[in-house]
């Protein structure tokens, strides 16, 4: 039996890869995005080698779709995170690098490169991405969200603060900035503030149960902060990092 399993895998992956082919031979049928989808799919599924073969014909008929390069990545992060191959792991950055060529502001590829980088034990090299970003891109939170997290994992609790509070000076009204520092004062000890920042992330995205639960857990230690009126903008860009794009 044990000598069939490898047969077994190769024989699933030319499975997979001919069903890519088969994709691309059916012309405008299939767009690049149902394909990707239908990779996303095959991943929930368990089947990596079927959603990397669909990944890689997606890219190969729209090769400057950012989120086709960040899937990918995902999925060798992810297959080298289970297995601790190396080589998955190179792929995967290989991948969010190219994700990143495409497009420079790519939030959840730069979340999740920084987090590959910290697990192979290259927390400066993560430091470095992020601030290089933000560098580049002053006029945006979320490099300085980003940061705040990395710092935060680190234990610099006021480096954290210091970047959210620079993130709130851009974006006034970031749910996700507003909800990150109310983490970073609560775990300082400062709940009265973070209950009024937990309230302002939730008047501007009321859809954040983990923030709701926070404000109602200091809320029944008798923690009270008056919050003033939010006018939510018209659009909300809350990405909490998904797998897939």
């Amino acid at each position: 039996m044990r000598g069939t399993r490898p047969v077994l895998a190769q024989l699933a992956r030319w499975f997979w890869m001919l069903a890519a082919l088969a994709v691309a031979a059916s012309g405008c049928a299939w767009s690049p995005k149902s394909i990707n989808s239908q990779g996303v799919g095959l991943y929930h599924q368990g089947n990596y080698d079927g959603a990397l073969a669909l990944f890689h014909q997606a890219v190969s008929l729209d090769p400057n779709n950012p989120n086709f390069y960040y899937n990918l990545a995902r999925v060798h992060h992810q297959k080298g995170r289970q297995t601790k191959d190396t080589g998955e792991l190179e792929k995967a950055e290989t991948y969010y690098n190219l994700c990143l060529d495409r497009d420079s502001n790519h939030t959840d590829c730069y979340r999740s490169l920084a987090v590959l980088l910290v697990e192979q034990g290259r927390k400066q090299d993560a430091f470095t991405l992020l601030e290089r970003w933000n560098m580049r891109s002053p006029h945006l939170a979320d490099p300085k969200i980003e940061l705040a997290r990395l710092y935060e994992e680190a234990g610099d609790l006021t480096a954290a603060k210091e970047k959210l509070l620079a993130a709130l000076q851009v974006e006034p009204n970031n749910p996700r900035a507003l909800a990150a520092l109310g983490h970073v004062r609560e775990r300082q000890g400062d709940l009265v503030q973070a209950l009024a920042d937990y309230k302002r992330s939730l008047a501007v995205n009321p859809a954040q149960p983990k923030v709701a639960l926070r404000a109602a857990a200091l809320q029944g230690q008798g923690v009270v902060a008056q919050v003033p009126v939010v006018n939510p903008p018209t659009t909300l860009a809350t990405r909490p990092g998904p797998l897939f794009r």
